[in-house]
């Protein structure tokens, strides 16, 4: 129970309430969405934001959807020089009516409908109210029809009501004792009263933050799943209120954060979709949210060096993944260069710095199985998966089985698999070591290990045999840098993959200075005992999530195949690349097809983007071929309409006619993905573990 989680084996826990520390945790920091206040009024306010369903990748916190019709939006200049050269006009009319000048037509209506008593009456009053009111009433019609024309409505609704009226904070109305989220409802139909008074009391004065709220929701889905008893945590939040069922660090928070975060909808926010007519009318100016709904399908960032893929996509999507993890829904693993600015050592529970004499943890090479057939299989991934040509020893299934016969018999021998040092001599078939190793199995009879045993005797020094190519892989660990590393004796504290069954924060440093290839045969390993161990897990509730920063190297096609198998057991990875010539061009296609969710960044290469152009593939619009022809006056007064016409809307009296046609046009070009994606942007796609989709938007990762 006082274990840090990295070595447990899955399902010993008696109480599978996250375990707490005995001393209590300090108070936690600043959150961009949640400021600390002593009455719990912003916590509260957070709680009870709006947050509508929204498409795949939209920012729900507070979101406001846009107009069901996209309106069309007239320019400042032509619309106020309309509106005034309209009541010009307007007034010009008036004036030569007043004067005479247009005849007296206009007082033919008072004529026909007024009484000529009434028009000939004595009262000086009534006939000066009459006569002033039917001039008031010209008036007034020719100001409706200038205004109509001058779009008079449309400078009022822009330019003088955000004047007049000035925006007023609106206050939400308090919600109903069953509507309100901080009442801790579901708790009290349960019968569990007490629980949840509590909790709202802590809320209320503050004690509660948003990651205390998602870590009790999520205890809570434990009690209604059955996985432990109402009485267990109830009890917790009787004694701890909202400091009940604390992640095993006994954190409640991270030390800083750089996002912002939504632990209720569960996503991180990583810019604004642009305003652009290339983005869905739906999108154009909302928050783009992600959440393990999305990267759940996995996600793929390519872009070249400085275009923000670590500080703009690695580094939030860490630190939400990171939250999740204390609030007891993730389990996380982020591998990347060391000082690659993956986020802080005190954001996570294990970090292994290889390479690096003062690391606390060691990587466990062979991924805590006791399998030597698993084994095999992972780590013969690791060696030589990227090796692409068979003659060059990319048969992993040839691989695989030469560490097979060797790894069994070590492990009947020795109880525990070799060291680096040890396998690099095995492979290599050197005398003392493979006699050594014989000896042992004949003592403890194990016949059939040593048939195994035969036949890789029997293999070595043939043309075909890959046993060669795996020693010089592993002769790429064997080095001094590397020496305290690896170790199968018992004497270091390696973290295994098999840690997943918990919500563990890891961070894995690779030391690429110097040692580029070593860096990637172990991001390698670690992708492959991922996959493998995630597919495995007996609690498949809880998110898993690989996120390698700088994925060179590590595609191949079992990693492709991994990957695609992700989805079913709700785990997922992160992968970014500078760019896609990184991956064998055979793999390209299917690995932009086992991700989901697909990003590409400002910078890319029209060969690149021809790529994506591809995945993204068409889609039908509407084409409008529109042909103008002007209209011309034959007579002088149709002239001077027509000059009117044109100083009050700037366009020439036209007879406009329309085709319509149906065409098919790609979503995103080869030469737009290349040439027309700002500084500070991409263009991404999305796709939820439920199958919506989401089509490729232009988004600003600045915003």
């Amino acid at each position: 129970m006082d274990s840090d989680g990295t070595r447990d084996a899955r399902g010993t826990h008696a109480n599978p309430v996250p375990r707490a520390r005995s001393d209590m945790p300090p108070m936690p920091t600043d959150a961009p969405l949640v400021p600390p206040r002593q009455d719990g009024s912003a916590f509260l306010a957070w709680l009870r934001a709006p947050r509508p369903e929204a498409a795949p990748g939209i920012w729900r916190f507070g979101h406001r959807p846009r107009p069901a019709e996209e309106s069309e939006e007239i320019s400042t200049r032509q619309l106020l020089s309309g509106a005034l050269i309209a009541f010009l006009v307007g007034w010009l009319v008036w004036s030569l009516l007043q004067n005479g000048y247009l005849g007296d037509w206009w007082a033919l209506p008072f004529k026909l409908f007024v009484p000529d008593s009434w028009r000939y009456s004595s009262s000086e009053i009534g006939n000066l109210i009459l006569y002033k009111g039917y001039e008031l009433l010209i008036a007034l019609v020719i100001m409706v029809a200038v205004g109509k024309l001058g779009r008079w409505g449309e400078v009022w609704r822009r330019f003088v009501v955000p004047l007049v009226k000035r925006p007023e904070p609106r206050q939400a109305p308090a919600p109903t004792a069953e509507e309100d989220p901080a009442q801790w409802n579901e708790l009290r139909a349960a019968g569990a009263h007490d629980a949840a008074d509590r909790l709202s009391a802590a809320a209320q004065s503050g004690q509660m933050r948003d990651v205390d709220h998602a870590r009790i929701a999520r205890a809570w889905q434990g009690v209604r799943s059955g996985r432990f008893g109402l009485a267990t945590f109830t009890g917790a939040v009787l004694q701890d209120g909202a400091a009940a069922c604390l992640h095993p660090s006994g954190e409640r928070d991270l030390p800083a954060r750089l996002a912002r975060h939504d632990l209720l909808t569960g996503q991180v926010r990583l810019g604004t979709t642009a305003d652009d007519a290339r983005n869905p009318y739906a999108y154009r100016g909302t928050g783009l949210g992600l959440g393990p709904e999305l990267l759940g399908t996995s996600l793929l960032a390519v872009g070249p060096a400085g275009s923000g893929k670590t500080g703009t996509v690695i580094r939030p999507l860490a630190e939400s993944l990171c939250l999740h993890a204390l609030a007891g829904r993730a389990a996380v693993v982020v591998v990347g260069a060391a000082g690659a600015g993956l986020g802080p050592a005190d954001a996570y529970d294990v970090v292994v710095q290889i390479g690096n004499p003062e690391s606390v943890y060691d990587l466990d090479l062979y991924g805590g199985t006791a399998d030597p057939d698993e084994a095999a299989g992972v780590l013969a991934e690791a060696l030589v998966g990227d090796l692409a040509e068979p003659h060059q020893g990319g048969d992993t299934r040839r691989s695989t089985t030469v560490l097979a016969q060797l790894l069994g018999p070590f492990r009947s021998v020795h109880g525990r698999f070799p060291s680096v040092p040890e396998l690099r001599q095995l492979l290599d078939g050197a005398p003392a070591p493979m006699a050594a190793l014989r000896k042992g199995l004949e003592d403890s009879r194990q016949e059939s290990l040593l048939r195994e045993l035969d036949a890789r005797e029997r293999q070595m020094g043939n043309p075909g045999d890959v046993g060669g190519i795996l020693a010089d892989r592993v002769a790429l660990l064997d080095r001094p840098a590397f020496a305290g590393f690896f170790d199968t004796s018992g004497q270091s504290r390696p973290f295994s993959l098999k840690a997943l069954d918990h919500p563990v924060r890891v961070r894995i440093d690779l030391p690429q200075r110097g040692h580029a290839d070593a860096s990637r045969m172990l991001a390698r390993l670690v992708l492959a005992q991922f996959t493998a161990s995630v597919a495995v897990r007996e609690d498949r509730s809880l998110f898993a999530c690989l996120v390698i920063d700088d994925a060179t190297g590590v595609v191949t096609p079992e990693a492709v195949r991994g990957v695609q198998r992700l989805r079913s057991g709700n785990a997922g990875v992160v992968l970014t690349l500078r760019t896609l010539d990184d991956v064998p061009r055979p793999l390209r296609g299917p690995l932009l097809g086992a991700t989901g969710c697909r990003m590409a960044l400002s910078g890319l290469t029209p060969w690149d983007g021809q790529d994506f152009a591809e995945v993204w593939g068409k889609e039908w619009i509407e084409a409008r071929d529109v042909t103008d022809r002007q209209i011309i006056a034959e007579t002088p007064a149709g002239k001077v309409l027509h000059a009117v016409r044109q100083v009050i809307t700037g366009k020439a009296p036209t007879a406009r006619a329309v085709t319509v046609r149906q065409v098919e046009r790609e979503r995103w070009s080869a030469s737009e993905l290349a040439h027309g994606v700002p500084p500070g942007h991409a263009v991404l796609s999305l796709t939820t573990v439920k199958g919506e989709h989401a089509p490729p938007l232009l988004v600003d990762l600045r915003g």
